[in-house]
This record gives C-alpha cells, structure tokens and sequence, in this order.
C-alpha cells in the first residue's frame, strides 16, 4: 500500500502513526487460502487485479518480509493502501521508507512517502471502487460513493503510500 528515512509527509494533516491505530487482522481463510493463493500466482507473474507481491525490509529484523498487495493506479501514479489498517507492512515501510513490488520474477525497487490522511479521499474512493467486494469490510460501511467527509474520517485508519519506482 513511505519515505527514505521518516515515511509521513508534512501537509495540512498529519497522518495517523499513534499507538491506538486501527488493524484488522485476518481470518485463517485468509492468511491461509486467499493470501497463499493470491501470493503464489503473483509469483508465478499472473497479477490478479493488480496483484504484486510487496517485499519490505522488516523494521527490527532487516530481512526481506512479503505480503500480496493491491497496487492502485490514480492518474498515472502508484499508491499502495493498507485496508486492514496499521499493519505490519505499514510500520516496515515507515522504517524502510520504501522496497519492491513483485510480478513473477520482477522485481521493482521503489521508494515510498506516506499520503497526509486530507489527501486520502480521492484515493481511497478509487480503491473501494476497484477492490470493494474484496476489502469492503474493512472500511465500517464507507464506499466508493460516500462523501469525501465520510472517506476523510476513516483515513487515519488506512495509512496510504505514494510509490516512486527506482529507474
């Protein structure tokens, strides 16, 4: 779904990084049938709606830590958007400021800066739109064609990274 070093950019609002962040973490279904087989499809270079592989450098470890992702595309430029809230992956890439995306056997390196929760709306909409039968759930009833003031209260809960890929 940050930066080189601090992953937050400085806006007009801040992001949400507090130790009472929202995470929803997943069902056995889901770490075990849905996630396994997403992942493994991904590795073998077949993108599933967007599908990738996010490889991160873990934040206290320094070992490479995978997770299937939903690339979105708004405009030309990648994000990635953590619908489960302040995950795993979310903490590493604030550390690492940013890792690869997957597709088989490419591997794109990217740098990651972490979206201020005022500039969310519009993609958060875009996400609900493609993905909403697939994470839905975990936006508390907001979708795709709520108000920008209903996307806005929920932002802090889904940290968002814009993705510059490395040439």
């Amino acid at each position: 779904m940050s930066t080189s070093t601090s992953s937050s950019t400085s806006t007009s609002s801040s992001t949400s990084t507090s130790a009472h962040a929202h995470v929803q973490k997943p069902g056995w279904f889901t770490v075990n049938v849905l996630n396994r087989s997403v992942a493994w499809l991904t590795r073998r270079g077949l993108s599933v709606w967007g599908s990738r592989v996010l490889a991160v450098r873990g934040r206290k470890s320094g070992a490479w830590r995978t997770t299937p992702v939903n690339l979105l595309t708004v405009d030309g430029q990648p994000y990635l958007v953590a619908p489960r809230g302040h995950v795993q992956w979310t903490h590493n890439m604030r550390a690492a400021g940013g890792g690869e995306l997957r597709l088989g056997k490419k591997a794109d390196a990217f740098t990651a800066t972490e979206v201020a929760d005022d500039d969310k709306p519009a993609l958060l909409r875009a996400y609900l739109k493609r993905w909403k039968a697939e994470v839905g759930v975990f936006f508390n009833g907001v979708g795709p064609e709520s108000s920008d003031e209903e996307l806005r209260r929920i932002a802090p809960d889904h940290p968002v990274f814009r993705v510059e890929l490395k040439s």
